[in-house]
């Protein structure tokens, strides 16, 4: 009987776990979720990260197109701008030019006498602030006479036959044309072309 206590007793043992192994099992369980727990982590942080570098991709692009619209924009009101004030300064400028004529005719006339001179003078003055005013809002004169005549910048109202100038030249000015910033006419130069 003894015997059987003793192979009962090495039963026991051999059925009782080892802490040391009991401990190592535990570990390596503990180990296999936590290395389970970080993959699914790294997954979800993988999945997260691609999802954000996606947004970040979107909001990029939105903000370029957003940016390239605002950019049309401002170009288009620019320009809108400038046409506008073109149109009204050509408008205001169109009136003044009648003016700008009769000073012309006035200093046409011939003068006798000193005090008709001053007068002249003054009023020559007056031709060369306005001149200069006009100058400075980018207003000039069209080239006529002498030059070949252009639809775009002559009003031709007479046609003469003269064999001394070559075809389709201007030979005398009416009226004077003026043209803005060198593109825009404010007012057509009334001529005499030769045929």
């Amino acid at each position: 009987m003894a015997e059987e206590e003793k192979n009962a007793k090495v039963e026991e043992k051999e059925t009782e776990k080892n802490p040391d192994t009991e401990e190592t099992e535990k570990k390596s369980d503990t180990e296999k979720a936590e290395t389970k727990h970080k993959e699914e982590k790294g997954s979800e942080k993988h999945s997260k990260k691609a999802e954000l570098e996606e947004k970040l991709k979107k909001s990029e692009e939105k903000y370029l197109r957003l940016y390239a619209e605002f950019d049309n924009y401002k170009k288009r009101t620019q320009k809108e701008k400038d046409a506008r004030y073109a149109d009204a300064l050509i408008d205001t400028v169109a009136e003044l030019l009648p003016t700008l004529d009769n000073l012309d005719r006035a200093l046409a006339v011939e003068v006798k006498s000193e005090d008709a001179q001053k007068l002249k003078d003054g009023v020559e003055m007056v031709k060369k602030q306005m001149t200069d005013s006009l100058a400075k809002l980018k207003i000039t004169e069209i080239n006529a006479v002498g030059e070949e005549f252009d639809p775009n910048f002559h009003n031709a109202v007479m046609h003469i036959e003269d064999d001394t100038v070559t075809e389709n030249t201007v030979v005398e000015e009416f009226m004077k044309g003026y043209i803005y910033d060198n593109n825009r006419v404010v007012r057509h130069s009334m001529v005499k072309v030769a045929n």
